[in-house]
Order: C-alpha cells, then sequence, then structure tokens
C-alpha cells in the first residue's frame, strides 16, 4: 500500500479527497494528522504552478509522496474572477460567506447565461520534492452562479454554484451525488488512472 500525504488545511477537500480517492492501493495521510504546515505563500500565475509548489512543500516536510490541489471559481463575466484569489476574494482573513457576498454583489448587473462560471481543480502529484515529473490532472465543473445562496451542504462557493441540469446547488445536493460530478471528482479520476499507470510501470522495473 502507497501512503501518500495530501497537502491541504481544508477539512471539507481532504474528506472528499480521501473518499475518492482512499482505495487498497493508496492511503490518503492529512497534513493535520502528519503536523504539516500548509501555510507555504502561493507565488504561482496559474492552479497548476501553485499545486506544484504546494506538492513540493509538503513532500519536503513529510518526506513522501504528496498530493497537492489548487483549485477556483472562474467567472467569464468577470474575465475570470475570483479565479487563483477565490479563496481570499474579499480579503484573507474573510469567510467563505463574505466572499459569496462580494461576489453576489460584484454580479448584480447580470442575468441569465451572463453568470456562466465554471469550478476548476488541478491535483498535483509528487514522487518526492525533487521530483522534475509531476503527474497532473484537471477537472472542470460548469455551471451558474444564482443570486442567492441555496443549500446547506459542501463549502466555499458550492451554496450558489448552480448545475442547471440538476437543478441544484452543489450545496444542496449529497455529498454522494456532488462526487460524480465535481471538478475535484473529475480530477480525483484522472489522477487515479495515472498513478496506477505510474505505479504499474515501476513495478515493473523492479521486477
Amino acid at each position: 500500500m502507497h501512503k501518500i500525504l495530501f497537502y491541504s488545511g481544508n477539512p471539507g477537500k481532504t474528506r472528499e479527497l480521501q473518499e475518492k480517492l482512499q482505495t487498497s492501493e493508496y492511503t490518503l495521510i492529512s497534513a493535520k494528522d502528519k503536523h504539516i504546515n500548509t501555510g507555504i505563500e502561493e507565488t504561482g500565475t496559474t492552479f497548476i504552478e501553485n499545486a506544484i509548489i504546494k506538492a513540493r512543500d509538503g513532500a519536503n516536510q513529510a518526506k513522501m509522496p504528496c498530493i497537492a490541489d489548487d483549485s477556483g471559481l472562474i467567472v467569464d463575466c468577470l474575465n475570470g474572477e475570483p479565479g487563483l484569489y477565490s479563496s481570499e476574494y474579499a480579503g484573507k482573513q474573510k469567510s467563505s460567506s463574505d466572499h459569496i457576498q462580494k461576489l453576489l454583489k460584484v454580479m448584480q448587473p447580470y442575468s441569465g447565461l451572463q453568470r456562466s462560471a465554471r469550478f476548476y481543480c488541478c491535483l498535483v502529484y509528487l514522487r518526492n520534492e525533487m521530483d522534475p515529473n509531476p503527474i497532473i490532472a484537471e477537472g472542470i465543473c460548469q455551471g451558474l452562479i444564482l443570486d442567492q445562496a441555496r443549500g446547506d451542504h459542501g463549502f466555499g462557493y458550492d451554496p450558489v454554484f448552480y448545475i442547471p441540469e440538476l437543478r441544484q446547488t452543489l450545496a444542496e445536493m449529497p455529498l454522494e451525488t456532488k462526487q460524480t460530478i465535481s471538478h475535484r471528482a473529475s480530477a480525483v479520476e484522472i489522477l487515479k488512472n495515472k498513478l496506477r499507470e505510474a505505479y504499474r510501470i515501476n513495478q515493473s522495473k523492479k521486477t
């Protein structure tokens, strides 16, 4: 069984990833359980760059393989905002509710399909801190931004992210449903396949 650190201080992300990735092949260890500091400055200009920065820091601290993610909400009518700054849109010390309220305020002039948006997730796996060949998986979830919050599940912008096909926000649907359609779920499925192939190749080299 392969032990992998997940570099995140977000318990919602950690829970989602553990439930999707945890198999007989992998054990995903949380940063909290490993006493890992996840506060490294994210200086990248893309989600992928930031995920690599975090994965390197986690692999360095834990001395073990590491998965890190960078994700965010991309709103088309706002030229991609909040994007890389989704977790600090209303300020670094503000709550998810504060970020949502700012988003709803700046989006007041827009309606209907003008409110199109997508959640994006990038997962990066590094075998060690010096790994020059990161395994990268990306996932996207398309939707619309409502003009008010709905639902009590999920986290972040889930209460205002509406999936037209299901007529629900991500915060209204049970976790089991969200796990089949979310950006993170899509990225995890891609990562699982890539990890399986990578470990299969490594095993064949040893035999």
